[in-house]
């Protein structure tokens, strides 16, 4: 046996001084010592040769260092130890020496195995090797470790896929708003000429229908919004407010909720100004949002208190208390995660969609403040505290201006554009009903004739319009009528913050997202009439 393994040492010896040779020449060597050396010096490189079977002959420092194998573990060996089972089953090993045999090279990336079992994906290079009468005597290997390439490439590839499926879901939820309140613009402006006119018979079917228009739409702004916070585009236009006065708008806004459940709402606040610096929308946005919650998890006839305090010098607390459902002390950790919504049969009833608290707390968080959820657990009712900074009580506070619906003092020539005629027809009826000179348009084209004999001050367009869009149809109106160019305005159910840019970099005055409150686009015109900055 000792003298059978001679012998095989010794044939080894042999081929592998054969390989090293002819490997040297073939490079042009005039040294073999020094290309040997060179060759297992290596360390980031994978450099060995096979004989004409595919055994292991030579093996380099970076050999053992990639693979995991010292020398005297591999030499001898197949080298289709260092590939998957699946490669080895299918051939894979024969198919690339056979194809070096025939083309003198053979190159592939692909998954290797190390001695431990990982993984590792490299670049492989096999050159057949022949001595100086051509004859094939074994094949050069150079492996190369690209697995940190290989995963960065991977992670860039997952990020840019990530990056266009946030950009397409940025354009469907833009579409979706679009679609959405394009259809509840009319109804809204209908309800409000109907008051306008003084319709008093259907006083209760008008409430019903206004307060499901406006759920709709504070369901479509919380999405919208939530998806601006997600990808950080949410600005909030900060000025000093009087925190009573935005809590009053909050349960303003909540109230018809409120009562068609018949809840008992009180509020506690201090008889002096609670001076807060904020986006004063954007706060009414969260209290009404937790008094929503609130109504929707408190049975009919339920108790719900809205309070005001001093916590410090420095920060205010408001409460919103309830003696409803309450929450389970397994949900509150994530209460205010996206798309968390209460479990049970009563949750089930109450609608939402889960953004109502996502949101509460990514706006208080840009408003520097916190929020929290307490409750002793289900049927004990719950507690929302939200904290905000107090400010400088030397500052003006800011007063959001009332709109209403009145005669207008400066009647103005108005061209309404709008595809959807429910929607052209009732702004046109809205804006002659206090005074206005109105034509409408159901497209760019009749929008375009009807210049011939109408000269608008003020130009309402919708953005979405067939055949050219209201940018490309505000430049035709600029082409033809020059120096008695009116104001445009942008009337659209597109109002992101880009939707915005946009219009404002083509002129447009102002930009009014559907459905659009008559008497905000009555203070509108008015603005533009007198030539004042328009309120927002």
């Amino acid at each position: 046996m000792a003298a059978e393994q001679l012998a095989v040492s010794s044939d080894r010896a042999k081929m592998t001084d054969r390989l090293v040779r002819a490997a040297a020449s073939a490079r042009g060597s005039g040294s073999e010592e020094l290309f040997r050396r060179l060759v297992e010096s290596v360390q980031d490189y994978a450099i060995f040769m096979l004989d004409s079977a595919g055994r292991v002959a030579t093996w380099n420092v970076g050999a053992q260092r990639i693979s995991g194998y010292a020398a005297d573990e591999i030499i001898g060996t197949h080298f289709s130890r260092f590939y998957p089972d699946d490669d080895v089953k299918a051939g894979k090993c024969e198919m690339e020496l056979a194809v070096a045999s025939v083309e003198g090279r053979f190159e592939d990336e692909g998954w290797r195995i190390r001695k431990d079992g990982t993984r590792y994906w490299s670049n492989v290079i096999i050159s057949a090797v022949r001595d100086d009468h051509g004859e094939l005597i074994g094949f050069s290997k150079v492996t190369r470790d690209l697995t940190e390439r290989m995963l960065a490439q991977q992670e860039q590839a997952a990020r840019i896929a990530a990056e266009q499926a946030n950009r397409a879901k940025d354009a469907f939820l833009a579409m979706l708003g679009h679609e959405l309140r394009n259809p509840m613009a009319p109804i809204l402006t209908a309800l409000q000429l109907m008051r306008l006119k003084g319709d008093d018979r259907s006083l209760r079917e008008q409430e019903v229908i206004e307060r499901q228009v406006r759920h709709l739409m504070h369901l479509v702004d919380d999405l919208l919004d939530i998806a601006r916070v997600m990808r950080g585009g949410l600005q909030l236009k900060r000025g000093r407010h009087d925190l009573r006065d935005i809590v009053s708008r909050a349960m303003e806004q909540a109230s018809p909720l409120f009562e068609q459940r018949r809840h008992h709402l009180r509020c506690e606040a201090p008889t002096y100004p609670v001076s807060i610096d904020g986006d004063d929308a954007r706060l009414v946005q969260v209290f009404g949002n937790l008094l929503t919650n609130a109504a929707r998890y408190t049975e009919p006839g339920g108790n719900i208190a809205i309070t005001i305090s001093d916590d410090d010098d420095t920060a205010v607390l408001v409460e919103v208390h309830d003696d409803g459902t309450g929450i389970e002390p397994e949900a509150l950790p994530r209460i205010f995660d996206l798309f968390v919504r209460g479990e049970g049969e009563t949750h089930r009833l109450t609608g939402g969609l889960g953004l109502g608290l996502a949101l509460v707390r990514a706006l208080v968080d840009l408003h520097g403040g916190t929020v929290e959820a307490r409750s002793p657990g289900r049927g004990h009712g719950s507690t929302f505290t939200v904290r905000l900074p107090l400010v400088d009580t030397t500052r003006p506070i800011s007063v959001q201006p009332e709109l209403r619906i009145e005669q207008a003092s400066r009647p103005q020539r108005i061209l309404v554009v709008d595809d959807n005629e429910d929607a052209r027809e009732l702004l046109v009826e809205g804006l002659e009903a206090v005074g206005h000179d109105v034509r409408g348009a159901a497209d760019p084209a009749e929008a375009l004739a009807a210049l011939d004999s109408f000269a608008p001050d003020i130009a309402l367009l919708d953005i979405g319009l067939p055949v050219m869009d209201g940018y490309e149809l505000a430049h035709r109106m600029r082409d033809k009528l020059g120096d008695t160019t009116p104001h445009f305005v942008a009337l659209t159910g597109y109002g992101r913050d880009n939707d915005r840019a946009r219009s404002a970099e083509a002129g447009f005055a102002g930009h009014l997202v559907k459905p659009v409150d008559l008497g905000r686009l009555l203070a509108t015109v008015a603005d533009l009439a007198a030539g004042a900055p328009l309120r927002t």
